[in-house]
């Protein structure tokens, strides 16, 4: 389903698939991997100051389990429900789900949940436990998606956070257009 567009939601019963007309908007939302994209002056402070560490796939569970847990446990009022994480520990196990983590020594700060198809990462969730981790994930992990000629970064659903670093919102057919053109391309995420 991520490869027609669609992503999943936990419902009451079961998982749902879903675009981003479930959240109001006809547009997809995608974070530019040019120049368009944009580091806040603040941010840039912190990048400076190397305080994270960037890991891939080091504590995936631990990365799902804080999107999942923004609030303190799973639950079933979030989108990201029991159902839902084990469908991502399936796709971990076979090379398509990813966490791109930020720590600070041996503690989790923060990090994104993303899908990855091709030359295109799906970026599903993304938490954060220390200030400014999950904006530090962000950054590095566009350089990341550049380095390996990743083509598509879908963030789904355009709001004022992700706009802040120049996600733009595009007609959901030219979107489905370039997820099929990145989704053909053989890119490697992780070695």
């Amino acid at each position: 389903m991520y490869a027609q567009g669609y992503f999943p939601l936990g419902m009451e019963q079961g998982i749902g698939w879903f675009d981003q007309r479930a959240y109001g908007t006809p547009y997809r939302a995608v974070m530019p991997l040019d120049e368009r994209f944009h580091v806040p002056r603040s941010l840039r402070r912190v990048l400076n100051a190397r305080r994270f560490e960037v890991r891939i796939n080091a504590d995936f569970a631990g990365v799902l389990e804080g999107c999942a847990t923004r609030g303190g446990s799973f639950s079933s009022e979030t989108w990201l429900t029991p159902e839902v994480a084990r469908l991502y520990l399936g796709l971990h196990r076979y090379g398509f789900a990813h966490s791109f983590e930020t720590w600070q020594g041996d503690v989790l700060a923060g990090g994104i949940l993303g899908v990855v198809l091709g030359a295109a990462f799906i970026g599903d969730s993304m938490f954060y436990r220390v200030p400014d981790a999950s904006k530090v994930a962000l950054v590095r992990l566009v350089e990341h998606l550049r380095a390996r000629g990743f083509e598509l970064f879908d963030v789904q659903v355009q709001n004022p956070h992700l706009a802040r670093f120049g996600a733009v919102e595009m007609d959901p057919l030219e979107f489905r257009q370039r997820l099929q053109e990145a989704i053909v391309k053989p890119v490697l995420f992780v070695d």
